[in-house]
C-alpha cells in the first residue's frame, strides 16, 4: 500500500487495544475535552464497537465528540495513535514474562501504522512498555521523538500519593520520580525528591517523622508492589494507567513542555545507551523534546545501570 500522509487531525486520538486498558483508556480521554475524534480499533471488530457505543452513550453530559469503532485506514490523520492491546498480565507474572507476547502482537501492528505514513506520535502503553517501546521504535522506523512509552507516569503518582499519605500533604505538592523500567527492577529517586522545594528528609523531620529510610524502603516497596497487589485482588490494573494516559495526551495537545517520566531511548546519560527505560523528559507537542538530568547518588546510578542492563537482557532475546 502507497504511503497516505495527511494533515494531523490535532484534535484527534486512535486507540488501538479495547482491552481494560484501552477502554478505560477511552473514557478517560472521552472527559477530558481534548480531542473532538476518537477511533478505536481491537482484533475484536465487536469489542471495539461495543467500547465506543457505550462511551458515546454518555456524550450528553460531556462535550460534543465523534467516538467510533474503526480500521487502520482511520488513523493516519491521529495527532496521537495509543497502542494498549497485548496479552494482560496474570497473578505471579511479570511485566517481562509478557515480552514475547506482546513483541509478536506489535509487530502485526506497527507495519499497519507504517505504511500508511502516519505522522502522529506513537503512545506505547502494552506492557513490558520499556521494550515495547524500543521494539516499536525499531519497527516503525520513526523519529525517536514521536514513539514515547507511558514510562512510570504511573508509578510516579503512586510514588507522590504514597509520599502525600505518610506525611499529610497534598500529593500534587510532591516532587519525586520512580525512574529505569517500569517494572521489578525500578528506582525512586530520592535524592532529587522533596515536597515543594524543601528536601524529603527535611520535610520528614518538620512533619515529625525521623526513621527517614526505613520509611523511604517501605514506601518504594509498596509502589513497586503496587500492581501486583492490585491484579491479585481484582485480576487487572487499568483506572491508574488510563489517567496517566490521559495526563500524558494533556501534555502533548497542549503542548505544555511537562516534565514526565516517560520511556524514552538513552543515548549515554548516566553511563546507559541504546535502551529504553523512564527518565524525566520534557514533553510537548512533538512528543519527547529532550530529557532532563536530575541528581542520582551513587547507590541510584548504580541501580539505574543495573535496571538499564536487565532491560538489555531481554532485548536480546528478541529480534527487532
Amino acid at each position: 500500500m502507497e504511503k497516505n500522509c495527511q494533515e494531523l487531525n490535532l484534535r484527534k486520538v486512535a486507540m488501538i487495544g479495547c482491552g481494560f486498558v484501552g477502554s478505560a483508556s477511552a473514557f478517560a480521554l472521552m472527559q477530558s475535552g481534548l480531542f473532538s475524534e476518537m477511533v478505536l480499533i481491537d482484533a475484536d471488530m465487536d469489542r471495539a464497537d461495543g467500547e465506543a457505543m457505550d462511551i458515546r452513550h454518555g456524550l450528553p453530559f460531556e462535550r460534543p465528540m465523534k467516538i467510533y469503532a474503526g480500521d487502520y485506514d482511520d488513523i493516519v490523520d491521529a495527532a496521537i495513535i495509543i497502542i494498549t492491546a497485548g496479552a494482560n498480565q496474570k497473578p505471579d507474572e511479570t511485566r517481562l514474562d509478557l515480552v514475547h507476547k506482546n513483541v509478536a502482537i506489535l509487530r502485526n501492528i506497527i507495519p499497519e501504522i507504517s505504511k500508511r505514513g502516519c505522522q502522529g506520535i506513537l503512545l506505547i502503553v502494552s506492557n513490558p512498555v520499556d521494550i515495547l517501546t524500543y521494539a516499536a521504535l525499531k519497527i516503525s522506523g520513526f523519529p525517536e521523538n514521536r514513539v514515547i512509552g507511558s514510562g512510570t507516569v504511573l508509578d510516579t503518582s503512586r510514588l507522590k500519593y504514597e509520599i502525600g499519605e505518610y506525611l499529610g500533604v497534598d500529593s500534587r505538592s510532591v516532587h519525586a520520580f520512580i525512574i529505569g523500567e517500569h517494572g521489578d527492577s525500578e528506582i525512586a529517586a530520592w535524592s532529587s525528591a522533596n515536597v515543594s522545594g524543601v528536601p524529603l528528609r527535611n520535610f520528614y523531620e518538620m512533619r515529625g517523622r525521623h526513621k527517614y529510610e526505613k520509611a523511604a524502603e517501605r514506601i518504594a516497596d509498596t509502589v513497586k508492589n503496587s500492581a501486583y497487589e492490585i491484579i491479585a485482588k481484582k485480576k487487572a490494573t487499568y483506572y491508574g494507567i488510563a489517567m496517566s494516559v490521559r495526563r500524558i495526551c494533556e501534555a502533548i495537545v497542549r503542548d505544555e513542555k511537562s516534565i514526565l517520566p516517560i520511556s524514552s531511548r538513552m543515548h549515554g546519560e548516566y553511563g546507559i545507551d541504546d535502551v529504553v527505560l523512564s527518565m524525566p523528559a520534557i514533553v510537548g507537542k512533538d512528543g519527547l523534546e529532550s530529557l532532563v538530568p536530575i541528581d542520582l547518588d551513587e547507590k541510584e546510578q548504580r541501580n539505574l545501570k543495573e535496571s538499564a542492563d536487565t532491560l538489555k537482557e531481554v532485548l536480546a532475546d528478541i529480534d527487532c
